[in-house]
């Protein structure tokens, strides 16, 4: 060996590391592995143990591309042979949309599969989280995600919902579930629980674990107007949101809980009937249920509440003609009023919750109250406050 080129090749890696230290460049940890959500047989995106998202596209035209992703733009280089790659900083933990920009051009990357959400069809990416176990497909049994067109006379247009039916569904024919409708996000649709959310596999894994009681879960498209109308209207007054707004609460029902109780073996009476849903479905689902207590007895509310966005004092009062004046009244009506809110999560989520349990708290209305430590507006907060809901549901 050539010691004098050792001690000078070491001396100038050793200077190079010094100085990158010294700029404030952190070192990226090289153990990228394909990500789990990449189409079959591609090698990016990936991930590493930071959580950086590693993206490469062939594009030996283009004079720019960039990652998008959690809101930020990562500028990818280009090497000799028109091959693009870069690095994103550390992302949190779970599910993220995000998008190749391709000389100001945004489109999906080829590497990923494709989700709903963004009111688009783009790629998906997951960070793995330290408590993955519980959405993780698993040797256990498993229920079934059954697709139900149907048409609503309401909207005058073919709708779909997704319903999971329990391990056992099949197999003993006497009995009867309860139902829980799970709402979507804005810009989701009635794939965005099963695909993104994994609502099935959580499921499956806490029946298998005597720790949920085995459920219905329909999960249907919480857009809905009637041909005349605009789907702009709001559901919820002055104080209400924009929540999706419509002919939604008339066509889940009039059409689809009929439907489903037609179709299924349910449970049908209001004590085993519940609705949850993320952020605009959270602000649907207690609208809904608020109008309809003879119809729902469990109620949760995922990263947002019938006040959404406003963070205003509220009114009891006025708020939704008063609905909530009457403690004693709500705490006999309802077996459980649930909200989840992420750590992390950006305004005005933290401010319309924070409001919205000002107002149970002064009126006396009991709920339970969760954090979803370390997360955001987005799935894996969706994941666990689902988790964490569906324990509690129609237990004696």
């Amino acid at each position: 060996m050539n010691y004098k080129y050792f001690f000078v090749l070491s001396a100038i890696l050793a200077a190079g590391s010094l100085c990158s230290a010294q700029i404030g460049i952190p070192a990226v940890a090289e153990d990228f592995r394909p990500s789990t959500l990449n189409q079959p047989g591609k090698q990016y995106p990936q991930v590493n143990s930071e959580g950086r998202v590693r993206a490469s596209i062939s594009a030996p035209q283009a004079l720019k591309v960039q990652l998008d992703i959690g809101g930020i733009k990562y500028d990818l280089k280009k090497d000799d042979k028109g091959v693009w790659t870069g690095d994103s900083d550390p992302q949190d933990e779970g599910f993220h949309y995000y998008q190749l920009v391709i000389d100001g051009a945004q489109v999906p990357d080829p590497g990923s599969m494709y989700f709903y959400g963004a009111s688009r069809w783009g790629s998906g990416i997951e960070i793995p989280a330290k408590d993955q176990d519980f959405y993780s497909l698993k040797n256990v049994p498993h229920g079934q995600l059954r697709e139900n067109l149907y048409f609503s006379e309401i909207t005058q247009s073919w709708r779909r919902c997704f319903v999971y039916t329990p391990p056992d569904y099949d197999r003993n024919l006497s009995v009867r579930y309860p139902v829980l409708y799970l709402q979507h996000g804005m810009g989701e649709d009635e794939t965005g629980w099963s695909v993104q959310g994994r609502a099935n596999l959580i499921l499956d894994n806490l029946i298998a674990e005597k720790k949920a009681v085995p459920v219905i879960v329909v999960m249907d498209k919480g857009y809905a107007s009637r041909p005349d109308q605009s789907a702009s209207r709001s559901l919820g007054g002055p104080q209400g949101g924009p929540a999706a707004i419509s002919a939604f609460e008339e066509v889940l029902i009039k059409e689809i809980i009929p439907m489903i109780d037609a179709t299924y073996r349910t449970l049908s009476d209001r004590s085993h009937r519940a609705m949850a849903g993320l952020s605009m479905g959270a602000n649907q689902t207690i609208q809904i249920t608020m109008n309809n207590l003879s119809l729902f007895s469990y109620i949760g509310g995922f990263s947002g509440t019938s006040n959404y966005p406003s963070s205003a004092e509220i009114d009891p009062a006025g708020f939704m003609n008063g609905k909530f004046s009457d403690a004693k009244a709500l705490n006999e009506k309802i077996n459980l009023f649930w909200l989840g809110l992420g750590t992390k999560e950006p305004d005005p989520f933290p401010g319309s919750v924070g409001a919205f349990r000002k107002m149970l708290d002064k009126t006396g209305v009991k709920y339970v109250y969760y954090e979803s430590p370390g997360t955001a507006h987005e799935w894996l907060t969706w994941r666990r406050s689902l988790y964490q809901f569906a324990q509690l549901l129609f237990q004696k």
